[in-house]
């Protein structure tokens, strides 16, 4: 939604959607309101405890089950498996959706890993779908005056545009932008500690194709799994970059991770949203309604 400044600072009941690459300040941002009233709805958590929850859990009692002395417990209903996913851990939801290539070395087939992220989109795009249900439930049950939207670092790949839009008309959208020291920062990171990605299905097919031949590998179960991610984490980030800009124009606004990083209160947070807000109207020269809801 679109909205001026006056009207969100005064706006008694804020949403607020935050977009961004994973490792931009989103969580950190999300984890500093919690304390002052604001509820944080994690994309991600809501993934991995609610769409995802089944399969990550039916994953790990399949890899249980290799193990004879669990086997017998499992079959004999004398233990239980159950994930621990918490906002701060996200890892059950990082294994399960793994990484592409070697079994040797922990990696998925092509059909499987396939499988898991077209089960991640849809967790996702059903996560996001919720967004009103919880806007309801932050109010009326928990008692909160305000709401965030902690978007995955994957959102601007759904290529709905209804779901889209119905996240704009519920809230602002806010995109965190990272400039290009961000993006060194966020690559090395990503090449010192590689994790599993999710990928729309035809960047995928397009740089895996590229990845081997400029590796000369022949088959997918030749791929040294980390060392994919860490190779086609900056084409990803680069592919993403415009996915993200055009959601921004299109719905929402953008700030800077410099200016989001700055930011050390519910105050702070206020401000600098109403800031993007004022740029923009400021860039539309005056000429759209102050507020749009």
């Amino acid at each position: 939604m679109r909205m001026s400044r006056e009207a969100f600072v005064a706006w008694p009941e804020k949403r607020v959607t935050l977009l961004g690459m994973s490792g931009v300040g989103k969580t950190r941002l999300a984890n500093m309101l919690r304390d002052d009233d604001w509820f944080h709805y994690s994309v991600d958590y809501r993934i991995g405890t609610r769409y995802l929850d089944e399969p990550i859990l039916d994953d790990v009692k399949r890899r249980a089950m290799e193990v004879p002395f669990l086997r017998e417990l499992l079959r004999s209903d004398s233990i239980y498996i159950g994930s621990n996913i918490t906002v701060d851990n996200l890892k059950p939801l990082s294994m399960f959706l793994g990484m592409l290539g070697d079994p040797e070395k922990g990696g998925l087939a092509l059909a499987e890993f396939k499988r898991r992220q077209r089960l991640h989109l849809d967790a996702e795009i059903r996560a996001m779908r919720d967004i009103g249900a919880f806007v309801d439930k932050a109010r009326t049950i928990y008692g909160y005056d305000h709401f965030l939207d902690d978007a995955s670092g994957s959102f601007c790949e759904i290529d709905d545009a209804n779901v889209v839009a119905d996240v704009a008309a519920r809230s602002v959208v806010v995109y965190i932008e990272a400039s290009a020291e961000d993006e060194r920062f966020l690559i090395e990171r990503a090449a010192a500690n590689p994790k599993p990605l999710y990928y729309r299905e035809p960047f995928l097919d397009e740089h895996l194709a590229l990845y081997r031949v400029e590796h000369g590998v022949d088959y997918v179960a030749e791929i040294d799994p980390e060392h994919f991610v860490t190779w086609v984490f900056p084409h990803l980030f680069r592919a993403r970059v415009p996915r993200y800009r055009a959601i921004a124009d299109a719905y929402g606004y953008t700030v800077s991770a410099r200016d989001a990083f700055e930011v050390r209160d519910a105050d702070g947070f206020v401000e600098l949203v109403g800031a993007a807000l004022e740029r923009a109207e400021g860039a539309w020269g005056g000429d759209r309604e102050g507020e749009r809801r």
